[in-house]
């Protein structure tokens, strides 16, 4: 029954503005770039980072994001206010702090995503914090300094559902996507042995820590700088760029270049945790034909060789080699051809042939050399946009796509990928530590035994434990100094 009170027309004009409403509603949702005209990014597609280190590579981590357009730097922070000036003068309106904790618990709620490029010993507290908050982080290599650390951070990306992406940049180039369709196509058959290489140390390692202190830099708090390592004097020489070659604070050569050089055979392979893993070392004189042993710092050379199951196959022989070792030159390769790119490297070798790439997985070869252009592979591999310079872009993207986004799934080197990577470079420190182990002979002390050397390490890889040389598992994880914690 009809309300004779009813009104046509009031309902019309209520129906009008109901309309009208939803029609205004609808066209402010229309996306914001297509009302703002080409080139505009709307606010809600632009990403809110904030800079961890942002010094030497923390100046071009920052710049390198940055770059992609969809980003807005809301925080720096530094211990060394020297070595953070350009990234301050690129940013002025970003506050800046010294402390990484500080700046996040203030800044939490204008932060989407971090960047992390401080030295190794300060990765996984740095990036744990950030990841707990539930924001996204971008760390250099290594991902961390620790074995331990690594799975810790690769579990916690899963669980606190981040976008996360380590700093090797050759993940993301074209040339270790050739290489593994290359290999998916069976052109150099089953890979039985992996030699890698590099020329690095370029920092002093196999040397006695400072008996001097000096005093620190007034621009650099060097209490903070330390972090999670224990305290000690402030020495010469150390920061910005040698404390690679110290144990408390760098992972030595095989730290600082194998995420780079050992990532294509990993990729290319689908390799997991290593089985086992035996090294030899440089050694050092001091004096006249004595032999110097410094535990502080990562010896000037050694040859590490990991071994992987591969189910159905023969065990993997991947062999990595630092201080200007390198292995035979393939019978292949003719005398006036490079290999490698003459200091760093990788071949593969197959049951069937062999294949060849420089640093970050450049420049890849079947081999013989001439055989690269008789070849014709279909391309199966997704193709990051600018190669290895979209390594940032890659990660940037899929940060505002948002986890398991397909940006995501583009991802070049998340922790799901970059942390058993880690752990197998990490695995060569652990068996370099271990070679060295001494414990005093007959009681005493000035002549020791060194029961690590000689011996090949078991590694049970879910419990991350060594099985059959007990003293070595103290190097699976650190103690922190008190202040610091995962």
């Amino acid at each position: 029954m009809k309300d004779k009170n009813h009104k046509p027309e009031q309902s019309s004009r209520r129906n009008f503005i109901k309309s009208s409403s939803l029609a205004l509603a609808g066209f402010y949702i229309v996306p914001r770039h297509v009302l703002g005209g080409p080139g505009y990014v709307a606010p809600s597609d632009r990403l809110r980072v904030a800079g961890i280190g942002i010094g030497g590579m923390g100046f071009n981590d920052v710049s390198g994001v940055f770059r992609s357009g969809k980003v807005d730097m809301v925080a720096l922070c530094d211990v060394d206010d020297t070595r953070a000036a350009r990234s301050r003068e690129a940013h002025p309106k970003a506050p800046y702090y010294k402390d990484y904790r500080i700046m996040l618990e203030k800044e939490e709620k204008n932060i989407d995503a971090v960047t992390i490029s401080t030295p190794d010993h300060m990765h996984a507290v740095q990036a744990m914090m950030a990841m707990k908050m539930g924001k996204h982080v971008y760390v250099q290599k290594p991902m961390t300094h620790d074995i331990y650390e690594a799975r810790m951070l690769t579990e916690a990306a899963e669980n606190y559902k981040v976008v996360t992406q380590m700093g090797n940049q050759g993940s993301s180039g074209d040339g270790v996507r050739q290489m593994v369709e290359w290999y998916k196509a069976g052109l150099i058959g089953e890979a039985t042995k992996v030699w890698s290489w590099t020329n690095r140390p370029v920092w002093p390692q196999g040397i006695q820590w400072p008996e001097t202190p000096v005093t620190p830099p007034e621009d650099l708090d060097w209490d903070l700088w330390l972090g999670t390592a224990p305290y000690k004097d402030y020495v010469g020489n150390l920061v910005p760029f040698n404390w690679r070659g110290w144990w408390d604070y760098g992972t030595g050569a095989l730290g600082d270049m194998a995420c780079h050089i050992m990532e294509p055979p990993f990729r290319v392979l689908g390799l997991g945790y290593p089985k086992s893993a035996e090294c030899s070392v440089g050694s050092v004189y001091v004096g006249e034909f004595q032999r110097g042993y410094f535990p502080e710092s990562c010896p000037p050379s050694s040859h590490i060789t990991l071994r992987f199951d591969r189910p159905g196959q023969p065990d993997l022989e991947f062999h990595w080699m630092d201080g200007g070792i390198q292995p035979t030159r393939p019978e292949e390769l003719e005398p006036n051809e490079i290999m490698g790119d003459g200091g760093n490297g990788v071949i593969i070798e197959g049951t069937e042939g062999k294949m060849m790439c420089a640093t970050y997985g450049a420049n890849p070869k079947l081999l013989p050399t001439s055989r690269t252009q008789e070849v014709n592979v279909p391309q199966t591999e997704y193709r990051v946009p600018e190669g290895d310079r979209g390594h940032y872009n890659n990660w940037v993207e899929a940060c505002i796509g948002g986890y398991g986004s397909e940006e995501y799934k583009k991802l070049s080197s998340p922790f799901s990928v970059a942390g058993p990577l880690t752990e197998s470079v990490l695995m060569g420190n652990l068996a370099i530590r271990s070679y060295d182990y001494r414990i005093p002979r007959d009681g005493s002390t000035t002549q020791f035994d060194y029961p690590g050397r000689g011996i090949k390490l078991v590694w049970d890889g879910p419990t991350m434990k060594i099985t059959n040389f007990e003293p070595a598992n103290q190097f699976v994880r650190r103690t922190y100094r008190e202040g610091y914690s995962l």
